[in-house]
Order: C-alpha cells, then structure tokens, then sequence
C-alpha cells in the first residue's frame, strides 16, 4: 500500500512499476499461449491433421509442456509461501478462482499427454520405442483422437478464460474487476498462440490457415478491448479513473503504441496483404503479435495494481 500511496502523488511514475514483478504477466502470458495452443490442437485432431507427419499439431504438445511448466515456474517465483503450495490440492472450494486454476493447471497436463502420445516427433520414437505401441492403439480409435481432441479444446478454453477471470474477481481494483477481461485474455492467448504457430509451422496450407484465423482473433481483440474501455468509462468514478489511466494517463503512449499499433493493427496489414499474395509471410507480424500480447500482460498487471479506491476518490 506504500507503494501505491506514493506513486499516485507522482505523475512521473514508471508504467512498470508495481507490487507485482514481472513472474505474474509472464505467467498470465504463458498460460494464454498454452491455452491458445491446445484449442488450436485440439481442432488439429479433431480434423485429422495428425495423419500428416509434417503437422505442426504433433510438435504443439511437447511446446506446450515447455511454456506451461515455465509459467508455472514463474508463479511459484511469486508465491510467498512457496512450501506450502501442495495445499492448494488437499482441497476444492468452487468458489475460489485460485483453487479452479490450481486444478485446471494440473488436469491439462494429461490431455496434453494424450495428445502427445497420438503422434510422437520422430526423435521421441527413436529414443522411447515403446512408445510405438500406445501410438498405434490410439491411431486404430479415430474416435477416441476426436475425443481427445474434443478435451483439448475445452480445458484451453477453460485455462485461456481463468487467466482473465483470476484478476477480473478482484474487485478492489477498478481495471481489473471488469466482465470482459476474462475474454480478453482468452482472445489474445488465441491470437499469439495462432501467430506462434504459424511462425514455426512447416506445413503451408495449416500456415496460411493459421494467419487468416490470426486476422480474425486481431479484429475481435481489438472490438474486445473497445468494449472493456467504454465499460469502464461509463461506470463509477473509480472504473472512469482506471480507463483514463490507458487513456491520457500513465499507461496511455505504451497501450496504444505497443499493444494497439504495434501488437496488433501493424500486424493484422502486414498478414491480411500476406494472405493475398501482396507480399511474403515473414516471421515480422507474428513477433509484433506476441510481444504485444505479453506487453498486455504487463500493462494490465501494473495498471491494475495503480487503478484502486483510494486514487480515484482521494487524488
């Protein structure tokens, strides 16, 4: 409370400056592109496009692991009490969104597995052959890979909106405690995810799929973000004072510049042209893509962290 008591008499504060370091975005930011990658999966199964080795849907899982559990990692940087987190699974309180992602967190390693195992790169048969058994079972049930599929698509979704919904419930923060964060969080998660993909992926028909559904989660972000800020400019004067902080404040030249321009609008010329043939894809719009979904990140946790009661009524 110092802290914020301090900078909201100094104009000049620093954007990323906060109670919170940098492990909370980085983990909201990892657990977004996590939740964006196995939608994306999941549809890659449920289409069949596992039946191709150069897919990229058989490379998504073992990235996946690789960014959750580092994003995890990161979180447990921030925990206070970091020897008694085993807690948070000796117990289920369904109103509690830290005990829904607790466990969310933990139920989305075993359908990442499954996906995983349906069609193993090459080098992890070559290392595990016993691997190639479970491979083949689960290649002779077509069902139970839509199945699978299926799975990957809700518990993303699921992890995609508790990104949002973990800081949206907490209402003492103005920027934070808005009903559309959660979709926010879910949109971008799917929009880096979707430019990830397509950055790294060999296969030209799931690249130039990738884009073009990339295109479509830039347009609804950008509407998304629209609706949060008139939201909150036609609410209380404490949500008035937190949208004005993205909007004349503190935070306004990096949101807009970096977020907005950068992270998004720049991006959506440079692959709405690739899409047509007008120029070549380059790997240019995906990075501006994901870079301006983790300055969101950042942005949101410290403008939320500065958006509270006291600056609004006792400036």
């Amino acid at each position: 409370m110092q802290e914020l008591t301090t900078t909201r008499h100094n104009p000049q504060i620093d954007p990323f400056t906060a109670v919170w370091g940098w492990e909370i975005p980085v983990y909201l930011f990892l657990g977004g592109l996590v939740a964006g990658m196995m939608v994306i999966a999941g549809y890659f199964l449920y289409k069949e496009k596992y039946k191709n080795a150069e897919s990229i849907v058989n490379y998504i899982p073992l990235l996946s692991v690789l960014f959750l559990s580092s994003g995890m990692g990161a979180l447990f940087l921030d925990l206070e009490h970091k020897l008694f987190v085993w807690r948070l699974y000796t117990t289920f309180k369904i109103s509690s969104p830290m005990s829904w992602g607790a466990w969310i967190l933990i139920l989305v390693y075993p359908v990442i597995l499954a996906n995983a195992l349906i069609s193993p790169p090459e080098f992890i048969l070559n290392r595990f052959p016993q691997l190639k058994k479970i491979t083949a079972a689960l290649i002779s049930k077509p069902d139970l890979i839509k199945k699978i599929g299926i799975g990957n698509m809700i518990l993303g979704s699921m992890l995609g909106v508790y990104t949002g919904v973990l800081l949206s419930t907490m209402g003492s923060r103005p920027l934070w405690n808005t009903s559309v964060l959660w979709l926010l969080f879910l949109v971008s998660g799917l929009s880096t995810a979707a430019a990830f993909i397509h950055m790294i992926a060999k296969n030209n028909e799931e690249s130039e799929l990738l884009a073009k559904a990339d295109n479509g989660f830039i347009v609804l972000e950008m509407f998304v973000i629209a609706m949060m800020l008139v939201g909150l400019s036609t609410a209380s004067q404490a949500h008035i004072f937190a949208a004005k902080l993205l909007m004349g404040g503190p935070y306004t030249a990096q949101f807009w510049v970096f977020v907005v321009g950068i992270g998004l609008v720049l991006p959506l010329i440079l692959q709405i042209l690739a899409s047509k043939h007008k120029i070549k894809h380059t790997p240019i719009a995906p990075v501006l893509v994901i870079a301006g979904g983790l300055i969101l990140r950042f942005i949101i946790v410290s403008a939320g962290q500065y958006s509270h009661y006291l600056n609004a009524h006792f400036k």
